[in-house]
């Protein structure tokens, strides 16, 4: 008995489409999203439903949001899941997730996503992240990388501090090209996003915190002191006890909320 899914779809290129079919790495990942019917559970596109099957099997209503019509049809027809799924079809990176919710009910969302749009769908998700309990998503390594990255390391970005900022980040699982069809040319891996129920480092601006990381991370090579140079001045740095001799990866979370707070106040 093979452990493979049947697939009857051809992957689109342009939706980035490689379907998850390895049984293992589809019983682990659900294990990790852990479904449950005290929330409520959505689904970034269900593709062929690998993922859907086993979540649905274990809740009794599954929320997915999916773009490709064909696939949608596919969903609306399915003989096990046809009753179970609340079918949103269109542009996740458009969805208003707030809609979903329900009086003492938060999201938990998961979804194998495209790569293409793996991190701006992070960034939209980010609004919502007061109504959610947890995110679990397929990503290229790489990502899984940048997310939970550390200061100083190459890997740490903007989309590390925004990440951290509103989430706990927790690598769940790498999983090898040969349990996709057809097989991606780089290594994917799970990680859980929690968000946090209090922020460590409340910011007054998010949107103040992004303008700062965005001009910060323009250029890596250089100093905070060059890249910052609109915003603060060597003695603004030294009133917030920030080495402008840094590179934009070398300080962390808290002193990007720290700049950004500074600047808002200034204001």
């Amino acid at each position: 008995m093979s452990n493979k899914v049947h697939l009857g779809h051809t992957a689109r290129k342009r939706f980035g489409q490689n379907f998850l079919t390895d049984g293992n790495i589809i019983n682990r990942i659900v294990g990790a999203i852990a479904p449950d019917n005290d929330h409520i559970m959505v689904e970034i596109g269900p593709g062929l439903a690998a993922l859907t099957e086993p979540v649905a099997l274990a809740i009794d209503k599954l929320t997915v949001v999916e773009l490709d019509r064909d696939l949608v049809e596919r969903l609306k027809v399915h003989p096990t899941l046809k009753d179970k799924l609340d079918i949103h079809q269109g542009d996740a990176l458009q969805f208003d997730f707030a809609q979903l919710c329900q009086p003492g009910k938060k999201l938990k969302v998961f979804g194998n996503l495209p790569y293409n749009i793996s991190t701006p769908l992070m960034f939209h998700l980010f609004e919502f992240a007061g109504q959610i309990e947890n995110m679990h998503f397929m990503l290229q390594k790489e990502v899984v990388l940048r997310l939970s990255a550390s200061p100083g390391t190459k890997a740490y970005g903007k989309l590390t501090v925004m990440a951290q900022y509103f989430c706990q980040v927790v690598p769940v699982l790498e999983v090898p090209p040969g349990c996709f069809t057809p097989p991606p040319k780089v290594d994917s891996a799970v990680v859980r996003l929690v968000p946090y129920a209090e922020k460590p480092w409340p910011c007054k601006d998010v949107e103040l915190l992004r303008k700062v990381c965005n001009t910060a991370f323009n250029m890596r090579r250089k100093t905070l002191r060059n890249n910052l140079k609109p915003m603060l001045n060597d003695d603004e740095f030294a009133k917030l006890g920030i080495d402008a001799g840094l590179r934009p990866e070398d300080i962390s979370v808290e002193q990007y909320v720290a700049i950004a707070n500074y600047l808002y106040d200034k204001k």
